[in-house]
C-alpha cells in the first residue's frame, strides 16, 4: 500500500518504536448563506457534529474532508479555507490524543443521502441552538463561525 519495500518499511516502523502519536482528524465546517452549519447526527453517539473522518494514509486532511462529504453525506464539496488545528489530549473523551484539522468547506451538489453506518441524519443548525454535541464539535463550529464571517467580510 506504501510502495516502500517491505523491508525498509519494516526498519522504518522499527526506528519509531514507543512514539505514539496523536490521531490525525479532518472536519468540514460548512454554512450556509443564512449562517447555519450542515451538521450530521452521528451513528456512534447518536449527537450532533461536522461531517469528519480520520486522515487516511498518504492523504492530506484537505483530501479528507472532502472524501468524507462524499462519503457521509453523498455530496461533492471543496475546501475554501482553514479554520485551525485544534488538540483533545488522551483520555479526555477518547482514550488516545487526537489533533483535529477543521476546514470551511462549501457544497457543489446538495442531494444528500446519508452513509447509514456512519450518519442517521443531516440537517442545517443554528450553532447555538445544538446542545447535545459530540466532543468538542460545538467548540469547533464556533470557531469556524467566526471564520466564515470573516470571509464574508473580505478579512
Amino acid at each position: 500500500m506504501t510502495g516502500v519495500a517491505p523491508e525498509p518499511l519494516r526498519r522504518r516502523f522499527l526506528a519509531e518504536t514507543g512514539y505514539v502519536t496523536a490521531k490525525v482528524g479532518a472536519d468540514a465546517a460548512i454554512f450556509d448563506d443564512r449562517d447555519r452549519i450542515l451538521l450530521v447526527r452521528r451513528a456512534d453517539d447518536g449527537k450532533w457534529g461536522l461531517v469528519s473522518g480520520w486522515v487516511d494514509p498518504n492523504e492530506t486532511p484537505e483530501q479528507t474532508v472532502v472524501r468524507e462529504i462524499a462519503e457521509e453525506i453523498g455530496a461533492r464539496g471543496r475546501v475554501v479555507g482553514f479554520v485551525g488545528l485544534f488538540a483533545r489530549p488522551a483520555g479526555t473523551e477518547t482514550p488516545h490524543g487526537v489533533v483535529s484539522a477543521v476546514y470551511l468547506c462549501e457544497l457543489e451538489t446538495h442531494d444528500f443521502t446519508v452513509q447509514p453506518h456512519e450518519v442517521l441524519e443531516v440537517g442545517w443548525h443554528d450553532v447555538e441552538r445544538v446542545h447535545d454535541w459530540h466532543h468538542a464539535h460545538g467548540l469547533w463550529a464556533r470557531a469556524a463561525r467566526e471564520a466564515w464571517w470573516r470571509r464574508r467580510a473580505g478579512l
